[in-house]
Formats: C-alpha cells, structure tokens, sequence
C-alpha cells in the first residue's frame, strides 16, 4: 500500500451523513437498492465508452455485479466492474456531496420539505445510506483508464476519510466493503440479501451475482418492444410479479411519451380474490425509475376501484424525493394516474368488441370492480357506463348487453332506459313493477348486484337518456281487458285503506302500472326497494320510510275485497292486511319473514271457518 492521507469531509457532507442516518430513509434496507444502483451506473459507463471506442483498461472484461455476504466476518461486499474511479473522483465523488455543492443541496433538502425541490439524480446521495448500517465503509477502485493505478478510500462517517495507493494489480471497477454495525448482522446474511435484491433491483440491466448464483434471472419484460415477446414470457414474468401460478386473463403492455416516458406492462388475474372472500386487496401495481424499484403497491399509481391489477409502471423521467422512496410531484402523479387509468379502460374496451365472450367473463368476475369506479370516480365515469353489462326483458337468458347497445335498440320515442334490480332473472320477471313496461314493449335491464343501484344513481344518464327504475318511472300500464271498479266505487275502497291502514302507509290510490297483480308498494320518497334495504342495513335504528299502497281496480281480489268489505269489514281488513303483507314481500320490503306468521295462519283459519 502507498501512503494514507487523511481529508476532513466537507461540513455539509457530514451535515447530509446524519441526515441521511437519521432522516432521509424510512427502511434501512434500502442502502441495497442504493449501491447497486450506483454500480450498474458505474457499468453503463463503461459500456458506453467501450462502444464508442475510446481505450479502456480491461475492455473485454464482463459487466456484472457481484454481491458478498460473510456472516463469519459480519461484512457485506458490493463489486463492480464499472468505469471505477481515481484518487480525485474518490474525493470529488464520496468527499463532498457530487458535484452539486453541498450549501445548495442542504438548502434544497429543506425546501424538499415543502413538496417543491427536485433532488434525485441531482446529488449523489445514495453512497451514504451505506453509514446506515456499516460503521465502517471501504471503497478500493480501478479506473477504466489506461495507466491509472487503484486507490482506497476508508471512513467510518465520522468526519473524515482516508485516502491510499493500492499496490499490485486490481481489477477495473469498484468493490465496497461494509464493516456491518452489531444491529445490522442481518445484512450478511445470504437469504436477507437476496430478498431485498430480488425486492428492490431484480430487474437492473445488468447480472447481479450473490456470490456464485445470478440473483436476478427474470427481464425486464416491460422495456422490450411487444413483437420480441413470447406468451410463454409473458406468462412466467406474470407469474413472477403477481405470486401467482396460473396465466393472466388479460395482459396490457403500454408505452407512452408523454405526460411522462412510461413502460408498463399490467395483469388482470383469472380470479377476483374479494369475491372469493380473501379480504379487500391492496394495490397490486409496482413503481420503478430506471428498472429500479421505487414503490411497491404503489397506492396512488391507479385509482383505487383498479387494485386487481398486477404489474409494473415504469418512468426515467419520475421526479422523485431525495430517498427514491416515492414520486415527488403529486399533480405529475395524478397525470400519470388519468393517463394509465384512461389508457387501460380503452384496452378493456377494445377487448369487449375483439371477443366479447371473453370480455364477459372478466366483467362477471371482476364487474364489481367498475361498479366502485362509477360510484367513486366522476373522472373515468363516462368510460366505465360503457364496459357495463347486463341482461334485459329483450335478449334471451344468459345473453348481456351494453347500455349502448340498449339505446340503439330504443325505440324512437323512448326517451329513458328503464332498469329493476333484483337477485335473479326469475325473480324479477314476476315483479309488479315490470307490468307496465311489459305492456309497452319496453325493454328492461335486469341488476342482479346490489351495487348496480349505486352505479344508476351515480350515472344518472347514457348517452342523454335518463336512467330509471321501473319502480319510479311514470309509465302507464295498457289497460287490461274487462270491467273493474266503477271510479266511486276506486275513490270508496282507496279511502277505507287509507282509514284501516292508518300510520303503515302514506296513501292508497288506483294503479296506472299494474296489469296482473292486484296491488303493489311504492315508495312515497322515491327510493327503490334495494336502496331502501341498504339504506336499512347501513342504518338498522333509522325508522322505515313510508309507503304508498296502490290497487289494481281491474283485478278479481281487488273487486272481491270491495264486495266483501260491504258484508264483512272484519274479514275484509285481515284480507287487506295480508295484500298488504304480500305487496310488500313482492317487493323486497319484509326485513323478516316471520312477521307474515301470525297475518298467514289468521288467513288460514278464516278460509276454514269458510269450508266449513
């Protein structure tokens, strides 16, 4: 060895070493990701200048990086064969913050604080997070210049460095040896290791050894062109991003210029895990700059209602805080968020008309999805209503439709798109609120889920026609053929409810919707029998709204109950009740079933006593 010489670290950089200790980095085991990345920077270099031909000092030597842990000696070693350094780029580059000055990025560091200071790739800070967990760090590199000698520099990040000549031949590149502190013994361990590499840098452009074995063994599928792909690829990095063992029922490899330069390559799974029970699931969508990893799951890269999705955004251009933990620009990162969001809303769309079979499939699966988007996303609201699909009175069982689809079917002076919900097609079709648009020749949209009632209300309209449930909408029922009620003999039996039923309903009146049931329940407020229930079950204390009870004066009961209300009022009010009861349960309002008990077996023995 030459002659050590000893520097004072320059007193912002030991201001930005506690900082960096301390501060700056909310996981220690961050300092890998760090030098790594530094290293295949280093080796990008020498890539560089060994394709443009200037002489290099072992230019045949492969690039690659290699990784040591020794439990034994609690140390940790990161080698490269990079561009390395001299005896004034060891100083330059590790005795003083890079080539930024250090007053400058202390006074940025602070204005970082405020959301406004632009720090990465401007200060070459990620060589300290190594004093994290080292309490001694030695850095022995070999330029890539011809003739140029090797050189040490040591410190323990205490204020000052040391400086040597290395005798003897070395190898061009930088190899760093971390001294590890007693609370950081983990980070020689091999398994540790190779977790936060495969966690943080997996996808570096060059290979990365941990001793004799390739560490990182997956590409980084999302910087290649599509057309060099194969599905077989494809599907094992699916398989490496998501934890998953299946293939994906949709891939979306996308690349953009603008807000930002963006790769990504994005999964929907086979199967929705909520829906299998599994607990609502975190985002599923990795942030990386440069191949490296800078947010896992990141929260905000897509809206909520889209954390099925799998996979990787990538960005050269993100302007991240000083620790490379996270975007720096919120306003760049919602641009980022419409631009993926739009963009893969617009695959799901082309998907739908390429193979609609198949787009079914997901939406059945993952439709619950879209639905939370409508009901929580006016940004992206207009291209969800579009991917929506569902089965109506027009089309046969198990055939779906898009409300699109629905309004060219329309006829031409419809001017609203009619839906009910319900839990199934038998259901529904037997529902009184379908008589009227059953006699009109309107087609119906049927809901089976009970999200659906969120989602119209939120649309409000498609295409300027107005959503609206069968159970509010204002059209009249084509009158049923034979004579019913005279209308004094309506107004009579409307006012003799309305006096027996007291406080249980709003008002009784005849019905302009009805054509086989002999009465139905509407709600005086305008809410939906759906929306009523879970309105309830958000609110079980909360009183129930009220109703009104509407007859159908063409119908035998309804006729049988006036004639028997004249002869017998007893047993006329206990045949109104259970109308009533039924009414009710016909639309979904009886909360428990048993309270019918007592109203049914009083019917019963009544139509015994009558036998008799």
């Amino acid at each position: 060895m030459g002659e050590r010489t000893k520097h004072e670290f320059q007193a912002e950089t030991q201001q930005l070493l506690d900082i960096v200790v301390h501060s700056i980095y909310t996981d220690r085991e961050i300092f890998v990701r760090e030098l790594v990345s530094n290293a295949a920077d280093a080796l990008e270099k020498a890539r560089f200048v060994t394709a443009r031909g200037d002489a290099v000092f072992q230019a045949d030597r492969e690039l690659k990086v290699t990784i040591t842990p020794d439990e034994e000696t609690g140390t940790l070693t990161f080698e490269d064969s990079g561009v390395g350094m001299g005896r004034e780029e060891l100083i330059e580059n590790l005795g003083r913050i890079a080539h930024s000055g250090s007053k400058a990025f202390l006074k940025n560091l602070a204005e970082n604080q405020k959301g406004d200071a632009n720090l990465i790739g401007q200060f070459g800070v990620g060589f300290y997070s190594a004093f994290m967990v080292a309490k001694m760090v030695e850095v022995t590199s070999r330029s890539a210049n011809e003739g140029e000698k090797a050189w040490k520099w040591v410190s323990e990040g205490a204020g000052d460095y040391e400086i040597e000549e290395v005798d003897g031949d070395c190898d061009r590149g930088t190899r760093i040896v971390l001294t590890l502190k007693d609370d950081a013994k983990e980070f020689a361990e091999k398994a540790t290791i190779e977790r936060v590499i495969k966690q943080y840098s997996n996808f570096v452009g060059f290979p990365i050894f941990l001793g004799e074995d390739k560490v990182n063994t997956v590409d980084a599928l999302w910087s290649h062109s599509k057309g060099s792909i194969s599905d077989e690829d494809y599907e094992a990095f699916y398989k490496f991003v998501a934890n998953a063992y299946d293939a994906p029922r949709y891939r979306f490899h996308f690349t953009a210029d603008a807000p930002l330069a963006i790769q990504s390559l994005l999964f929907v799974p086979q199967s929705n895990f909520e829906k299998m029970g599994m607990g609502r699931l975190e985002p599923g969508v990795n942030l990386y700059c440069k191949k490296v990893l800078i947010e896992n799951n990141a929260p905000k890269l897509f809206p909520e209602w889209l954390r099925f999705l799998k996979g990787v955004v990538d960005s050269e251009d993100l302007p991240l805080s000083v620790s490379r933990e996270s975007m720096q620009d919120s306003a760049l990162m919602a641009k980022l968020n419409k631009t993926l969001t739009g963009r893969f809303l617009k695959f799901l769309g082309e998907q739908a008309k390429k193979d609609p079979e198949a787009y079914l499939e997901f939406f059945q699966e993952f439709g619950r999805y879209l639905r939370e988007g409508i009901a929580t996303d006016f940004e992206h609201r207009e291209a969800l209503a579009k991917l929506l699909r569902y089965e109506t009175s027009g089309l046969d069982p198990e055939a779906h439709t898009s409300l699109a689809e629905y309004v060219e079917r329309m006829k031409s002076d419809q001017e609203e798109i009619y839906f009910l919900v319900g839990p199934d097609r038998d259901t529904i079709e037997k529902s009184p609120y379908l008589e009227a648009m059953a006699s009109k020749g309107l087609e119906v949209l049927y809901l089976y889920d009970p999200w659906d009632e969120f989602v119209m209300d939120h649309l409000g309209e498609f295409d300027g026609k107005k959503l609206v449930s069968c159970e509010q909408a204002s059209v009249e029922a084509d009158s049923a053929e034979g004579e019913g009620l005279t209308e004094e003999g309506t107004k009579g039996l409307c006012e003799w409810i309305g006096k027996t039923l007291g406080e249980e309903i709003n008002e009784a009146r005849a019905s302009t919707r009805l054509v086989d049931s002999p009465a139905v329940v509407v709600d005086s407020e305008q809410l939906t029998s759906s929306m009523r229930r879970m309105m309830k079950a958000m609110n079980p204390g909360a009183p129930a709204g009220k109703i009104d009870f509407e007859i159908n004066p063409k119908h035998a009961i309804i006729q049988d109950l006036e004639a028997t209300r004249a002869q017998d009022e007893g047993l006329a009010e206990t045949a109104l009740r259970q109308l009533l009861l039924t009414s009710r349960a016909a639309a979904g309002m009886i909360e428990d079933p048993r309270t019918m008990v007592a109203q049914l077996n009083q019917m019963v023995g009544l139509a015994l006593k009558g036998g008799k």
